[in-house]
């Protein structure tokens, strides 16, 4: 068993029942980091198994690139403990490096060196590489070669960093905000590629502020904030958990709404503004709602300008729990 802290809720300490077993390929325990009076990491413990997608999601300011750069071996901890494939990754740093990929938000490569060049550099880091010429050709940057990466596109630039993670075909990826930039089309291509990674036998560690990737790519999703872990689970679990209904009518109206006045309607379970003008009602009789609900709109004089009848997904998780929006 990897960890016991499933389900979490803001209040609930993260730091319970983590049992590392060689099955973890990540191993994080009481983890503190603070920067003067700043505690960016507060006591997080979490692991992550081996061959796992695993997401870690959080509002700006939450913690999760401090917990990454830790587990990278780019910063240290103040207290508590991380292993990564079973090695510390700051002391065992030269160990590690060749084991993993990273692929940071901010790409940092040769500004003048030519696509083709830059792979081949990093790709020569390694004994056993990928072909330089074969993953330029997967990652669709075949046309793009001979360009110096200065002069790539955002999401050109974006996917030669994917490129420059996987080429030494490490056994534990390192992706954040992996598909920032991309079109819908090299969205979708390289999630492919992550996913592939995996089938390789790869472990995978991504951040995102994009729920429909977290949702399509992830088998297990941890969210922070205010550098505490407040929920951790299956995106299905989440999803679930979350909703005391199954059913959630979400809707934009003018901001200001007798919430008191929702509340009362007969078929509302719970109800409360997410933003301003924006709804959430949880009920068990949706049609029933949906009669009451456009027959007070029209009493208050208030327009109805959208409407959403569903399970909670994630996103309504995230902000429910964080209070937040995802871009914020």
């Amino acid at each position: 068993m990897s960890t016991t802290n499933t389900r979490l809720t803001r209040g609930d300490p993260s730091s319970a029942g983590v049992v590392a077993t060689d099955a973890d390929a990540i191993v994080v325990e009481n983890l503190v980091k603070a920067y003067g009076v700043t505690v960016a990491v507060n006591d997080v413990s979490f692991t992550v198994k081996r061959g796992e997608i695993f997401a870690l999601l959080g509002p700006n300011g939450a913690g999760k690139t401090t917990t990454v750069e830790t587990l990278e071996g780019y910063r240290v901890a103040d207290s508590g403990s991380a292993r990564v494939l079973g090695l510390d990754p700051h002391r065992a740093a030269a160990a590690l490096k060749p084991r993993i990929g990273v692929m940071l938000q901010q790409d940092g490569l040769y500004q003048t060196l030519r696509a083709r060049e830059i792979l081949a550099l990093y790709a020569s880091f390694y004994a056993r590489p990928e072909d330089p010429q074969e993953l330029l050709e997967r990652v669709g940057l075949s046309n793009a070669a001979g360009t110096r990466f200065r002069q790539l596109s955002g999401g050109q630039k974006r996917r030669l960093a994917l490129a420059v993670a996987i080429v030494g075909k490490p056994q534990l990826l390192f992706l954040d905000e992996p598909t920032t930039g991309m079109d819908p089309q090299a969205r979708r291509a390289t999630w492919d590629i992550i996913q592939q990674q995996r089938t390789h036998g790869a472990t995978i560690l991504l951040t995102t502020h994009f729920m429909d990737e977290a949702e399509r790519l992830a088998d297990r999703i941890a969210i922070m904030d205010g550098g505490k872990l407040i929920a951790l689970d299956t995106p299905a679990a989440l999803t679930t958990s979350q909703s005391t209904t199954g059913t959630e009518v979400r809707f934009r109206a003018q901001a200001g709404l007798d919430l008191v006045a929702l509340g009362r309607l007969s078929s509302v379970r719970a109800v409360h503004e997410e933003s301003p003008g924006v709804y959430a009602l949880e009920t068990g009789e949706p049609r029933e709602l949906l009669v009451q609900l456009a027959t007070l709109l029209r009493d208050a004089g208030a327009d109805l300008s959208e409407l959403r009848i569903g399970r909670s997904t994630l996103e309504d998780v995230f902000i429910r729990l964080t209070g937040k929006e995802m871009r914020e």
